[in-house]
């Protein structure tokens, strides 16, 4: 489908997963400020510390478990792609050879599941 509007090509997404390495302040202010919603869980020991400081600790962060589940999903879908030696270095020159062997190796692990 063809770009409505002409000019830059948008380059801010409309949602972030991350894991619970990116879950400092500064990241979530950065995209609080972008205007970029985000699913990033916090880690025990962040959770401790805003709890014991009490009401000054603020509220939690928003946190979908579902689209996280989600996440983790297709995470261990490439982390099982990346099991076979021909796809984990990306040996291929060509994109398209690429897609090719993916859409091989992907029917191969649905059918050892």
């Amino acid at each position: 489908m063809p770009r409505a509007k002409v000019g830059r090509p948008r380059t801010r997404p409309d949602h972030i997963l991350a894991d619970k390495a990116y879950t400092s302040s500064r990241n979530r202010r950065h995209l609080r400020r972008r205007g970029i919603s985000h699913t990033i869980p916090e880690r025990r020991d962040q959770r401790r510390h805003r709890l014991n400081r009490g009401f000054r600790g603020g509220r939690s962060p928003g946190f979908d478990s579902g689209r996280h589940k989600k996440r983790n999903t297709v995470e261990r879908a490439i982390n099982r792609l990346k099991a076979f030696r021909a796809l984990a270095p990306r040996y291929e020159k060509r994109a398209c050879i690429h897609l090719g062997t993916v859409t091989l190796t992907a029917p191969t692990i649905w059918l050892r599941t």
